[in-house]
């Protein structure tokens, strides 16, 4: 197993939730960081996190500003591009403005200025991944498209064969299944092939990262996407129902932030992880409903929820990453789910000021038609 000699990193997005992690394990270990983040709202909504390392340089910047990139570049042997744009709404050139061209920027100024960058790291979603994996008891084994406003409208949630209308098996999916339905994860995908096209063209080692649900604290409490765990944590905060989208039985597979971390380390320190792509993920599946009930026992709060019939249109049924190809390197995910709830809840808890933007978020999603209902 080959071992690159990196000291020297830069963690764009290193304000955020898995960037902040990956900065304090990377000067545990002695590396130096640099992190560039433009503390988005509503992110950052309040500004720069008390949270991020005090040994750690902070530039105040935007990955799409060639020169503030240019200047948190200089001196770096390794880059995580983490910072991204994740939300529901459909404000779409915005993914590909702040992923694909931020990611573009990076290696054009590597090659421009010929910089000695030994590794890149991107950040990619399991979302790239699109509806999953399927087996249909016929037809053996099917990627299917996103599921439409004709069949969701119906209240229909299943995947039915495109050949034979059976409902469908889903399975985990390898990163070789690639059908991005939305425009978060076709941006996505975009960072993956420039990073590894350009990467192995210009000789610029490059690994991208399919996060699965990344759990833990320092999630943004005012990030939509943030998912479940920020909705049902803040519920049961503010003492509400948690309102529940289709009827809560689709999968979802949840990662702790400490095991994505080590991830992270893998794919800077072993070579073999050079031009790939690997899916991070937990390794096990669940339905929200029993996510839900998790949390209650952790939380010691118990509150009914409301299976509304809503839907957000885009969303996947199931999704479950295979992660044997990321395992074969020597990793896997240890940390069970209950530890992501607990270490989430301690958090929550130990904020003074949160606000309660549920409804707004939720009124907001409805208006731009993200959020539908069952006619």
């Amino acid at each position: 197993m080959g071992i690159l000699k990196i000291m020297n990193v830069l963690i764009t997005g290193g304000a955020g939730f898995i960037g902040s992690h990956t900065a304090d394990r990377l000067i545990s270990k002695g590396y130096k960081v640099k992190i560039l983040d433009n503390l988005q709202k509503p992110v950052h909504l309040k500004g720069k996190p008390d949270y991020l390392n005090k040994d750690a340089e902070f530039i105040l910047g935007d990955v799409r500003d060639k020169a503030a990139l240019e200047k948190a570049m200089n001196g770096v042997d390794a880059i995580y591009h983490l910072a991204a744009y994740q939300d529901y709404l459909p404000d779409f050139s915005t993914y590909f403005h702040v992923n694909s061209v931020s990611t573009a920027l990076i290696y054009e100024i590597i090659v421009e200025k010929n910089l000695p960058v030994k590794k890149v790291i991107i950040a990619s979603s399991q979302a790239v991944l699109g509806e999953g994996l399927y087996r249909c008891s016929e037809h053996g084994e099917i990627s299917p498209d996103i599921r439409l406003e004709k069949q969701l409208s119906k209240g229909d949630w299943e995947h039915h064969c495109p050949q034979c209308g059976k409902y469908m098996q889903h399975l985990p999916t390898p990163e070789s299944r690639i059908n991005p339905q939305n425009q978060y994860a076709m941006s996505k995908y975009s960072q993956e092939q420039i990073a590894v096209n350009l990467g192995k063209r210009y000789g610029i080692p490059s690994t991208a990262m399919r996060y699965s649900i990344v759990q833990g604290p320092r999630q943004s409490f005012y990030n939509a996407y943030s998912g479940a765990m920020r909705i049902f944590a803040l519920n049961l905060y503010f003492n509400k129902q948690p309102h529940i989208y289709e009827d809560g039985n689709q999968i979802r597979d949840y990662v702790n932030y400490q095991d994505v971390v080590d991830a992270n380390i893998l794919a800077l320190e072993d070579e073999r992880a050079n031009y790939q792509c690997f899916n991070v993920g937990g390794g096990r599946g669940y339905t929200v409903i029993d996510f839900y009930e998790r949390v209650q026992n952790v939380t010691g709060k118990r509150i009914e929820p409301v299976i509304s019939k809503y839907y957000r249109y885009g969303d996947t049924r199931h999704i479950l990453s295979d992660i044997s190809k990321l395992r074969a390197l020597g990793w896997g995910p240890k940390i069970p789910i209950e530890e992501s709830i607990k270490e989430y809840w301690k958090f929550l808890n130990s904020q003074t000021d949160i606000e309660d933007i549920l409804d707004y978020t939720e009124k907001t999603m409805k208006n731009k038609g993200v959020v539908r209902s069952v006619q």
